[in-house]
C-alpha cells in the first residue's frame, strides 16, 4: 500500500488570492483554504492582522493593500506563533509588533522548531524563504486586552484574548463600530482545523463562547471563506466546536477502550470525513490533531513539534 504524502507537502498548487474590502477600510486576503490575512485603516496608519510566512509572500499581499492605501504600518497584530503567520513580518516595517505575552514567551521556547516543522509540511507557503531574517520578536504584548484607538470616527480595533484554543497564546482583532471580527485559527469557516498544539477542552467551550459573544456581523476565520452575516458568522463557530467535539469523542473512545494511536486517527477519520473531508488541509492536519488530543487527554501539554516527531507520528499513525 502507498504512504500518504506527508502533510502538505503534495499540494503544490497555486491559489487564487482574494481582496476583499469588509467595510470602508477594512480587508481581508483570502486564499483559496491558505492563510487569511487583513488590515484595518486608522486615520493616518494600519493596522494589519497577521504576516504570512515569508517576506516575499508578505509583500505579495501588501502589493494588493497598496491599491487601496498608501498608509503605514503602525501595528501588525500577530494571532499566535506558528511560522506561517509570523515570518513575513520583515516586510510590513511596522512600528509595534503585538502579540498575546503567552505568544511571546512561546516563540522563545518553541519559535525555531515551528519554523522548521511548518516548512517542512507546507514548503508552498513559504516561497522566498531566503529572505526571511530570522524568528519574529513582539514588541508589545499584552495578557488579556489591548485596545488599538484608530482616531477621527473610525472606532478602535480590540485585541482579545478568550482563553486556551489553537494554542495557548492565540488572540483576536474585533471592530465593535463595525461589527468586523478577526478570529484567526480560533475559528475556521469552510476548512477543517489544526490542532496539533491546541487545548481542545477549553476551546470547544469557554474560549469558542467567548468569541461567540461578540456576535460579528462579518468573520474573517483562519482559513476558508469570510463569513458575512451573523448567522453565518455564528455557524463558523459551531462548525469548528463540532470539529474539535468530533475528534474529542472519537479520539477519546478509542482511548478508553484500549486501542492505540493509529485506531485513534483512523476512528477520527471516519467520524469527520463526511462533513470536514473535502476542505483544506483535513488530510495534513488530523494527523497531528489526533496525537495532541492523545497527548491531552492523558494531561500532557503540547510537546514541541519538531521535524523527526513529525515523521515518527505521521508514520505511526498512517502507515
Amino acid at each position: 500500500m502507498m504512504s500518504k504524502p506527508f502533510a502538505s507537502t503534495a499540494d503544490t498548487e497555486e491559489k487564487t488570492e482574494t481582496l476583499e474590502v469588509l467595510a470602508d477600510g477594512v480587508y481581508a486576503l483570502t486564499t483559496g483554504g491558505d492563510p487569511n490575512v487583513g488590515a484595518i485603516e486608522g486615520e493616518d496608519f494600519l493596522v494589519c492582522f497577521e504576516a504570512r510566512a515569508t517576506p516575499l509572500m508578505a509583500r505579495r499581499w501588501l502589493d494588493r493593500l497598496r491599491e487601496h492605501t498608501d498608509k503605514p504600518v503602525r501595528y501588525l497584530v500577530l494571532s499566535h506563533y506558528h511560522a506561517v503567520r509570523v515570518l513575513g513580518a520583515a516586510a510590513f516595517d511596522a512600528e509595534i509588533i503585538v502579540t498575546s505575552a503567552e505568544t511571546g514567551r512561546l516563540i522563545g521556547e518553541r519559535g525555531a522548531e515551528d519554523w522548521a516543522v511548518e516548512f517542512g509540511r507546507m514548503p508552498r507557503l513559504f516561497e522566498g524563504h531566503e529572505e526571511i531574517p530570522g524568528l519574529t520578536w513582539p514588541t508589545l504584548t499584552f495578557a488579556d486586552h489591548l485596545s488599538i484607538e484608530l482616531g477621527g470616527d473610525r472606532g478602535t480595533v480590540e485585541l482579545g484574548f478568550a482563553g486556551r484554543g489553537h494554542t495557548s497564546g492565540d488572540i483576536y482583532a474585533w471592530l465593535p463600530k463595525q461589527r468586523v471580527l478577526y478570529a484567526g485559527d480560533l475559528v475556521e469557516n469552510g476548512s477543517a482545523v489544526y490542532t496539533g498544539d491546541a487545548y481542545h477542552q477549553e476551546w470547544s467551550t469557554g474560549t469558542l463562547d467567548a468569541v461567540k459573544a461578540l456576535r460579528p456581523e462579518i468573520l474573517v476565520g483562519g482559513r476558508g471563506d469570510i463569513a458575512r452575516t451573523a448567522d453565518e458568522s455564528a455557524r463558523a463557530v459551531e462548525s469548528t466546536r463540532d470539529f474539535l467535539t468530533t475528534l474529542l469523542r472519537a479520539v477519546g473512545e478509542v482511548r478508553d477502550k484500549g486501542g492505540s494511536r493509529r485506531d485513534a486517527y483512523h476512528a477520527a477519520r471516519e467520524a469527520l470525513l463526511p462533513v470536514y473531508g473535502g476542505m483544506p488541509v483535513f488530510e495534513h492536519a488530523l494527523v497531528f490533531d489526533t496525537q495532541r488530543v492523545w497527548e491531552e487527554l492523558a494531561g500532557e501539554p503540547p510537546a514541541i513539534w519538531t521535524t523527526d516527531r513529525d515523521h515518527r507520528v505521521w508514520d505511526e499513525l498512517t502507515g
